[in-house]
């Protein structure tokens, strides 16, 4: 087994590394990691992206929004997170066991004064307070699985852009379990920083599998940046690879009146649009549905469809900044 070091915080660099180790690197051997992202909400293959986060909170603090390889429920990392990824044979007796992964975070753990539990199929606990959940992608003879370690987290915001808005969204996407987190940072007698913890935590697992480094080759670096470009920085795949949805939008708007949308959306496209509300208006609402009709639900494609129409004559005083928070929140 290899270590393959990687001091990048950039979420969608290290979801495509993944996939690169995975794909490319993992033929010949296995590897792990230990890395962590700067502020992003990582959603799960199977999920629908609008129904797990808060949009408004989301954009306001500039938290980056990416779909991972693996199934299961959306989590929210910062650089209090520490991330550990495994990517080896599947199949082999003894290659690939859950709690063997786990036990080295549990033995760094107790040498820090910590007592820390394998809790059901994918979580680790302290007091029964979830502190590392983890995922899993088979394919080919292979497995990915990789897991959180809330360190030092600012679990304020874990909840708060995780928390969706009361606008109605109904998803036949998996939906996430919100489950009673900690930091593991609360519970240690020496309150080291998250840097050391890694360095820690790094000793243990290169004692426990004997592993070797690999460093990536600029050769390496150029296929993840390829793979950054074409997919984990594309709306397609981090919005757009949702399952079919439909979605309300409500909103009381001074001078305005009540205005409520409905969207059905498939792949992020909208295909029906529908207005109702409280609302004045000199024109009826068809031409404008039939422009948004086809549309990506994203702000900048939604600006362009509206670029030659004056919102105003559907819905009385509404200005098309306004309107678009409707649409795109």
């Amino acid at each position: 087994m290899l270590y393959l070091e990687n001091d990048s915080v950039d979420p969608h660099y290290n979801l495509a590394l993944e996939q690169y180790v995975f794909d490319i690197l993992a033929l010949g051997h296995s590897f792990f990691m230990l890395w962590r992202n700067r502020n992003a909400i990582i959603v799960g293959k199977h999920q629908n992206t609008v129904a797990e986060i808060n949009a408004d909170f989301v954009k306001k603090n500039n938290i980056h929004v990416v779909r991972r390889l693996s199934g299961g429920g959306a989590v929210y990392h910062d650089l209090g997170n520490v991330n550990f990824t495994f990517i080896t044979q599947a199949g082999v007796p003894g290659a690939f066991d859950f709690a063997s992964f786990c036990r080295p975070v549990l033995r760094a753990l107790a040498e820090l004064g910590v007592e820390a539990d394998i809790n059901g199929r994918n979580d680790m606990t302290i007091d029964g307070r979830k502190f590392s959940g983890n995922a899993q992608y088979y394919r080919g003879g292979r497995v990915l699985h990789h897991g959180t370690i809330l360190y030092d987290s600012n679990l304020s915001i874990v909840g708060e852009a995780l928390v969706i808005p009361k606008d109605k969204i109904e998803s036949k996407g998996l939906t996430s379990i919100r489950s009673r987190v900690t930091n593991v940072k609360a519970y240690m007698l020496e309150k080291i920083p998250v840097e050391r913890f890694m360095a820690i935590l790094q000793d243990s697992m290169l004692r426990e599998f004997r592993m070797e480094k690999y460093s990536l080759t600029p050769k390496d670096i150029a296929a993840v940046q390829k793979l950054r470009k074409e997919v984990y920085d594309t709306w397609e795949w981090n919005y757009g690879a949702s399952p079919v949805y439909s979605i309300t939008r409500e909103r009381r708007v001074d001078d305005v009146g009540k205005i409520s949308v409905y969207m059905n959306i498939k792949q992020g496209v909208i295909g029906d649009i529908a207005f109702f509300g409280d609302y004045f208006g000199n024109a009826d609402a068809a031409p404008l549905a039939l422009a948004l009709t086809g549309c990506r639900r994203e702000r900048g494609a939604l600006s362009r469809a509206l670029e030659n129409i004056n919102v105003g004559s559907y819905f009385h005083n509404l200005d098309q900044e306004t309107f678009l928070d409707i649409l795109a929140q």
